[in-house]
């Protein structure tokens, strides 16, 4: 695995733990700002070919 995907793989799960933390908190705002970088890394990933596994 090539350090742009290790990456990529990384800020995938950061961010998926970040929203995950934000829905068991009641944050409504944070939730949305995570869930939108968490569907744009998912697009990078599609777009370069990286496959992320669902959780």
């Amino acid at each position: 695995m090539d350090a742009f995907t290790a990456g990529l793989l990384q800020r995938i799960h950061t961010t998926q733990s970040d929203l995950d933390r934000a829905r068991q908190s009641g944050d409504d705002f944070l939730a949305e700002l995570e869930q939108g970088e968490l569907d744009d890394l998912h697009r990078l990933a599609a777009e370069h070919g990286v496959h992320v596994n669902a959780a």
